[in-house]
């Protein structure tokens, strides 16, 4: 008999969309491997609605808070349902970016300087000199990241809502090439270039047809090539992530070949979107689409 596989998608996160786009294709694929499959929307019945489908498997397919941040995945803990990607814990670190630099850093890994500010003091500009970089503290996909660079002027969004708490990180500016890392298992499967055509790689860039190009595998020195793989495998390791993630990195080479890495994040809910980049990776290896989510829902797991 098949298994029964409920995947979540949706949320009331600012990236519900993606995860949207994201649950619908992995729905499709396991329907064409024969799997029974129903999909979730997910609300606050969440709990109700797992357990009235009775899964096998949950596939993770959510973005964002809620989804990425270890809160489903401590209700599947609880219900004993294993689940894709990495666990509680893991996520809630990757999700933090304060918390994740350190034990990058730790670990031996070189992430840009940052420091925890709170946002009033950045507009205000206490002490901050560009070119650096603003983001929240808890978000994914790029989502209120602000870059501001010399002679820009760093109020210019001062008037836009910021519904993304009271404090920011600001990490210095780290010029150079956007190379991602995709990490399954205990495999780095291969590093993409992302080259963006508008100011840098941003939510609206990574979810719209033709707003970057996608050089697989990355154009770099073959030294750096296998050095991007193993700091993938480590931050991956480091967070304790399982399944597959994402790791970001932004490559240095303005001094010439080979450049520096800096680890930016690590993604435990990478995107399954047709401009995704965790598919793209694995496709380069051979690995269908459906293939790599038959692979994911084999391995899912609880923590305990």
């Amino acid at each position: 008999m098949s298994r029964r596989v409920a995947v979540i998608m949706g949320g009331p996160s600012v990236e519900r969309e993606v995860s949207l786009v994201s649950g619908r294709a992995v729905e499709k694929a396991l329907a064409e491997l024969g799997y029974q499959v129903t999909s979730i929307d997910a609300d606050h019945t969440l709990p109700a609605q797992i357990m009235d489908y009775k899964p096998d498997i949950v596939f993770n397919a959510l973005h964002g808070r809620l989804g990425e941040d270890g809160c489903v995945q401590g209700l599947l803990e609880v219900l004993g349902i294993p689940y894709t990607h990495s666990g509680v814990l893991a996520s809630a670190l990757a999700m933090n970016k304060p918390a994740a630099k350190k034990l990058f850093a730790e670990a031996g890994l070189t992430c840009p300087e940052g420091r925890v500010m709170n946002f009033e003091a950045v507009m205000a500009g206490d002490g901050l000199t560009p070119p650096y970089v603003i983001k929240p503290l808890n978000e994914g996909s790029s989502v209120g990241v602000h870059i501001v660079l010399n002679g820009d002027n760093h109020q210019r969004f001062e008037d836009e809502p910021w519904p993304f708490g009271d404090d920011v990180l600001v990490e210095k500016y780290i010029p150079g090439r956007e190379i991602q890392v995709a990490v399954m298992g205990e495999r780095a499967l291969g590093a993409i270039e992302i080259r963006p055509r508008g100011r840098f790689y941003d939510y609206e860039t990574k979810y719209t047809e033709g707003k970057a190009e996608h050089f697989m595998p990355a154009p770099i020195h073959p030294e750096s090539y296998a050095e991007a793989l193993d700091i993938a495998l480590c931050a991956h390791r480091t967070l304790g992530c399982r399944g597959v993630s994402r790791a970001d990195l932004r490559y240095d080479d303005e001094a010439g070949e080979p450049g520096t890495f800096y680890l930016l994040e690590i993604n435990t809910q990478p995107g399954m979107t047709p401009l995704s980049l965790v598919p793209e990776i694995a496709a380069d290896t051979g690995m269908t689409f459906p293939d790599l989510v038959a692979w994911m829902v084999e391995n899912a797991s609880c923590d305990n």
